[in-house]
């Protein structure tokens, strides 16, 4: 898609200036259409807490963000805000917001944009941490379902499908994550704290399955049977474990949401957190 070589903004194919920053396009094309978008300037913030985090950006003149519904804590009144659909036709629209539902997002981004320097902040939705990434032009990160919080706008979010059926059917996130390509921050959320692992090549890592918070696109994602049946059915860890294999990092949680709603209601759930439908279950119907 051509964007602008000022602010990195998208482009209309036709468009002879930018809509986020007002820069001229020479000739009605953009020059750099087939370059890698180059990065937009530096976002500042800082993230705050301990057991429910947040994320303070400080903003700009001109920077825009956009976020997932109902992530916002607070903004300073200098910062507007507006809830649209991304996409330059109605039918690129309609299958942005398709795709967000399959990946447990809400319909709509929410847009914020600084006249001047403003702040605003944003939180998960349960106990848990932040997570940061800081992408180049190019870099994808995959993170779980319902993870994504906020982002600059030159930040991509897309859906990605896991490559193996097996990992997709009992791999704890079902068929969907996300995929998150720079250049810019990108944010997200996921429950209780986080364990980092930077994976050799060909290093293996075994997870319990839901446990997986993102990991870089160089990681390679499959399930295999968590031991022998007896130790699947007695061992209270599930039939499964996600196996990553580097290079590239992988970042993990201590407590997952489903794990959370089991020991508040345990009288509702029994067993692991994931059967083998469930995972498939989860992409047709979001409770966020």
């Amino acid at each position: 898609m051509p964007f602008c070589v000022n602010c990195g903004g998208n482009l209309a194919a036709e468009a002879r200036f930018c809509a986020n920053c007002g820069q001229p396009v020479v000739g009605g094309v953009n020059p750099a259409t087939s370059a890698v978008i180059p990065p937009p300037a530096p976002l500042e913030y800082t993230i705050q807490g301990d057991n429910l985090q947040v994320v303070r950006v400080k903003m700009k003149p001109g920077q825009e963000i956009f976020a997932e519904a109902g992530k916002m804590v607070y903004k300073t009144a200098n910062v507007s805000w507006e809830s649209r659909m991304t996409g330059q036709s109605l039918g690129d629209k309609i299958w942005g917001a398709v795709k967000r539902k399959l990946m447990g997002e809400s319909l709509f981004w929410t847009y914020f944009r600084a006249s001047s320097d403003g702040e605003v902040g944003f939180a998960g939705s349960y106990p848990g941490r932040i997570q940061a990434f800081e992408l180049t032009p190019g870099q994808s990160v995959l993170v779980q379902r319902d993870a994504f919080v906020c982002a600059q706008h030159s930040v991509q979010v897309d859906i990605a499908l896991v490559k193996r059926i097996g990992a997709g059917f009992f791999g704890g996130e079902g068929f969907i994550l996300e995929k998150l390509t720079g250049p810019g921050a990108a944010f997200i959320h996921a429950g209780g704290d986080f364990i980092e692992f930077p994976l050799k090549p060909g290093e293996v890592l075994q997870v319990d399955t839901g446990c997986i918070v993102a990991f870089d696109a160089s990681v390679d994602y499959d399930i295999q049977l968590a031991g022998g049946i007896r130790t699947a059915i007695f061992g209270g860890e599930g039939f499964f474990l996600a196996t990553l294999t580097g290079p590239g990092r992988v970042i993990i949680q201590s407590l997952t949401l489903e794990k959370l709603r089991r020991e508040l209601a345990p009288t509702q759930t029994g067993g692991d957190e994931h059967g083998p439908l469930g995972a498939l279950g989860g992409i047709l119907s979001s409770e966020d």
